[in-house]
């Protein structure tokens, strides 16, 4: 059982934590010390008894989740505005997530820059911005989007938005199919940031220029990427599935709740990106009402959307369309140990290691080893949370 007087104690900076580790050579028992936000050591022997060490017993210390792909939680929308984006930075924690992406809807022209420069310049106390993802407005296909996701080619409204999310970085969803897409996406990849690919029909010579010039991620995988057109009975398809899985430099995440995609598709896309590290990440996608009782909520200019139970995919009242989901880090970790028969290291790579690799922090975050930055979760058993610690402060304890 986990030790209640677990207060944080920081002597001059330091901070030292007592569990099973999981760090890059498994999980063991140890003392992990941290000073000034950052893991100085991962040591034994374990058997110290010292009034200054924060004992976990046999609960897990594993390295916080990072969410790629989240528009909402509880009651507040990253699109409502500054507010609701501190509130989420507040509420992640409890769900182990130490660094996310706030994901924001397309607005008009001008607008939308306008909006992203009020968020980019909000403080947050919790969950760390880790940059800004913008699903759309290059978009061929809407989804549960509005028609504000449709766009051409337009290189002044790219390079706006890039401005406006500073001092972090825009991260663009796009898809291979949108007309003028090749102008755009050099722009997008300037300084090694990722360019997500979705919503999506494209063909595979599309999707493989795409990937050419720099868009190498996939995001929510599987959906709004409609099968092609069979055009030849007897004959299956390729499209951009087929390309993206054929191709090892590509990274794809997935939403695994069990109705966005079945865990068929994660065991596959796990065995066709094994020989590329850190290629395939959980993200919740969650919308307003996640992590909350079933219930109506507003998605913006989309409309109502309801929930049938707890961590259930969201569902545009109006015709019953996913709409996102009410997925949850750490209900994501458990559903990949039970549904994808993954140990806990293999998973925790899913939510942790994966994603701070396709952000380019994979020598600071996504990882429990000296020199990184102290963004770790405590888990029971059970795999729930009972603490989690961004920058070697505990912001959340059961």
């Amino acid at each position: 059982m986990i030790n209640h007087m677990t207060k944080q104690v920081n002597r001059g900076g330091l901070v030292r934590v007592k569990g099973n580790v999981l760090s890059e050579t498994g999980i063991t028992k140890k003392i992990m010390t941290i000073e000034n936000g950052v893991i100085k050591a991962i040591s034994n022997p374990y058997d110290i008894e010292d009034d200054n060490v924060i004992n976990v017993d046999d609960s897990y210390i594993v390295p916080g989740f990072i969410d790629m792909h989240i528009h909402g939680l509880h009651y507040s929308l990253i699109d409502n505005g500054v507010k609701d984006l501190v509130e989420i930075s507040k509420e992640l924690p409890r769900y182990g997530v130490t660094g996310f992406l706030p994901t924001v809807a397309p607005r008009p022209k001008g607008e939308d820059a306008e909006f992203l420069k009020r968020l980019s310049q909000t403080k947050v106390e919790g969950t760390r911005i880790l940059g800004f993802h913008l699903e759309g407005p290059f978009l061929k296909i809407t989804g549960s989007l509005t028609s504000e996701a449709i766009s051409g080619s337009d290189t002044g409204r790219v390079k706006a938005l890039i401005e406006a999310a500073k001092p972090y970085r825009a991260i663009f969803s796009i898809s291979p199919d949108v007309e003028g897409i090749e102008q755009l996406i050099p722009l997008m990849a300037e300084n090694d940031t990722p360019v997500f690919i979705t919503h999506t029909a494209a063909n595979v010579a599309q999707t493989q220029r795409a990937i050419a010039l720099g868009a190498r991620h996939a995001t929510h995988f599987y959906d709004v990427f409609p099968c092609p057109e069979i055009s030849d009975p007897g004959v299956r398809p390729c499209g951009a599935v087929e390309a993206i899985l054929a191709n090892e430099t590509v990274s794809v995440d997935f939403i695994l709740d069990g109705v966005h995609v079945d865990p068929i598709a994660v065991k596959m896309a796990l065995v066709s990106k094994q020989n590329g590290p850190g290629r395939v990440c959980l993200i919740t996608d969650a919308n307003v009402g996640a992590g909350l009782e079933p219930g109506r909520f507003v998605f913006g200019g989309s409309g109502e959307i309801e929930f049938a139970y707890k961590g259930a995919p969201a569902r545009l009242v109006k015709d019953n369309t996913l709409a996102g989901s009410g997925l949850t880090m750490d209900q994501a970790l458990r559903n990949a140990i039970k549904w994808l028969n993954l140990e806990l290291p293999q998973a925790i790579n899913l939510v942790s290691k994966n994603p701070a690799e396709i952000l380019g922090l994979e020598t600071k975050k996504g990882t429990l080893a000296v020199g990184y930055d102290a963004d770790f979760t405590i888990l029971d058993k059970n795999y729930n949370v009972l603490q989690t610690w961004i920058g070697g402060q505990c912001r959340y304890k059961i």
